[in-house]
């Protein structure tokens, strides 16, 4: 079975390679961070393991046994008061030997006037997107697990409305001895079931390697994670804007090649308080305006407190100078309760 996996995953790495990045891909909502732990870690991540199944929604692979009967619910109060919305939840079959999840991530961009050509207001209208997904996760031998997802995807614009079919599939080492742990994995392979203008759009494909490390005599830990690896340059670079605005583009092979890397620090502060810092510098890179000054563009922090049956999670990321958004998170066991 484990080798089944392996020639499934190369095939549709491969077959994923072709897929559109960024703007120009339908679904791009699906790269928000649904849970605060991954906002705070920079907002990709695949090889952080910690006992919430809102992050194993990210990666199959991480979904433990421990996870069993976890619920995680979270908000998030984005920008332009865009609300989105996320529950996940995970139980573990003892005689398939392997840990289910489910998923669900909404985002509800509010009431918007509609309008024709010439400004006209005749109405208001509510654009949603959501994703809904099932997966699944299994050990194989002692240091690897191997999981998969089932996203069906779906866009509503008033009249413009569109569906999908994708998978993500994940491939977990962990070296426990040397608190090492390494991830791959593969995101939004798939297709469209219906199309917005009858045009056929890409998903938002992406391939991430991960790396993380913790210090075995001090109480920090390292993520590293490249994502885009199918492709190297991710730079969109409008000459024609830029030189009507008076913009600079560093569009240099260390840029290029940075732009790619995103890294956290876990620090655990004791036994029931740890806190994340990340960095991300494609983000950085993309909201950046001009030469002035841009804050904390691409920088995010977040904490996690464990209470005796309830885990609570802050996330706080940056977006332009002195904007910033909020994402809040709980997790419990339902076979437990909900009381702290």
């Amino acid at each position: 079975m484990f080798r089944i996996f392996i020639i499934l995953f190369s095939i549709l790495s491969l077959k994923g390679s072709s897929q559109t990045l960024g703007g120009k891909a339908a679904f791009n909502f699906l790269h928000l961070p649904s849970s605060p732990l991954l906002t705070a870690a920079g907002g990709i991540n695949t090889s952080w393991q910690v006992n919430d199944a809102g992050l194993a929604a990210n990666n199959p692979a991480l979904l433990k046994r421990e996870m069993h009967s976890q619920l995680h619910l979270s908000f998030n109060a984005f920008l332009g008061g865009i609300k989105t919305y996320s529950t996940s939840t995970s139980f573990y079959h003892s005689k398939a030997d392997m840990v289910f999840g489910g998923h669900i991530f909404f985002v509800d961009y509010g009431s918007i006037p509609q309008t024709d050509a010439a400004g006209n207001v005749s109405g208001n209208f509510r654009p949603v997107d959501f994703v809904v997904q099932v997966g699944g996760s299994k050990k194989y031998l002692q240091r690897w697990s191997y999981g998969m997802n089932f996203k069906f995807i779906s866009s509503n614009y008033f009249q413009y409305r569109s569906s999908a079919i994708a998978f993500d599939a994940g491939l977990l080492f962990e070296d426990s001895a040397n608190f090492v742990s390494a991830s791959v994995l593969v995101k939004n392979m798939g297709f469209q079931i219906s199309t917005f203008t009858r045009v056929k759009e890409d998903l938002p494909f992406d391939l991430q390697v991960g790396f993380t490390k913790k210090l075995a005599k001090a109480p920090f830990a390292f993520s590293l994670t490249a994502q885009h690896v199918h492709r190297f340059n991710t730079v969109y670079d409008d000459t024609t804007f830029n030189s009507e605005n008076g913009l600079t583009q560093t569009n240099s092979f260390f840029n290029k090649l940075v732009n790619h890397f995103v890294v956290a620090s876990h620090i655990y502060l004791g036994n029931n308080l740890e806190a994340t810092l990340g960095y991300n510098h494609l983000r950085r890179t993309e909201l950046n305006m001009g030469l002035g000054g841009n804050g904390l563009n691409g920088f995010s922090l977040g904490v996690r407190i464990n209470f005796q049956k309830l885990q609570l999670m802050l996330a706080r990321s940056n977006y332009q100078r002195n904007i910033a958004y909020n994402q809040l998170g709980i997790s419990f066991k339902l076979d437990k309760g909900v009381e702290l």
